[in-house]
């Protein structure tokens, strides 16, 4: 695996609760948060996308125009990325969240010059709030950003450990892609991230690491290469 400088790190918000199934596994968190400290110990630049599905999961709710269902879940992707980032200061890491609206003084508004000026501190920037925009996923957010802020890589820490040929919920004898092209996911259909997002990395050249945010020391892991996950190519 080529060295890299800047990684955007997407979080699946129900990663974030365990076992709960809602609110906060701390003990979860603070496993990322040390995590991430060791990654910009060596020189890594780090980038943090967070979803909001341990607080809302608005196209599941038919009874709410979907603009205010996805206008709930930016402003829980802005919870999750508060709450986080206090814990990440805590174990003494730097950070900053910026949004794509005004948020009174919670957050900061997003801007690549900013973005980047604060890579260049040493912190971990959290980008929250999504596009800023209701029918984009937090899967379009990342995407956006990482090619905004020419990132070297998407690490994708999810509840499954890898991209599969179907549901591995569903079928036991699914297969797991150890490596496998952007091309391939948006041809079949895998639903790694949603449909505008993979054709985003497709055109941008953007790879993905995917694997299981659960591993022991999994996101250092998939930086080294030693990764039990899917590599997705470009």
């Amino acid at each position: 695996m080529k060295s890299l400088n800047r990684v955007i790190l997407k979080l699946s918000g129900e990663a974030l609760s365990g076992d709960k199934k809602s609110g906060y596994d701390d003990v979860i968190i603070e496993n990322i948060s040390k995590q991430v400290k060791e990654i910009i110990s060596k020189g890594i630049q780090v980038g943090i996308v967070i979803g909001g599905g341990n607080y809302w999961r608005g196209r599941s709710n038919n009874n709410i125009d979907r603009t205010k269902a996805d206008q709930i879940g930016m402003l829980a992707t802005i919870m999750n990325c508060i709450y986080v980032s206090e814990i990440f200061r805590s174990v003494g890491i730097m950070t900053n969240i910026l949004t794509p609206f005004e948020c009174g003084s919670m957050t900061k508004l997003f801007s690549k010059d900013r973005a980047n000026k604060y890579f260049e501190k040493g912190m971990v920037v959290f980008f929250a709030g999504g596009t800023g925009h209701p029918y984009f996923s937090t899967d379009t957010g990342i995407v956006l950003r990482a090619i905004e802020l020419d990132a070297d890589t998407i690490l994708l820490a999810k509840a499954i450990d890898g991209i599969y040929d179907s549901d591995p919920k569903i079928n036991p004898n699914a297969k797991k892609y150890k490596e496998i092209s952007i091309q391939e996911v948006v041809e079949k259909k895998l639903g790694v991230i949603d449909m505008t997002a993979s054709v985003m990395c497709m055109e941008n050249k953007m790879p993905l690491i995917v694997f299981g945010l659960n591993e022991e020391n999994s996101i250092v892991n998939a930086l080294s290469g030693k990764i039990s996950g899917t590599v997705v190519t470009v």
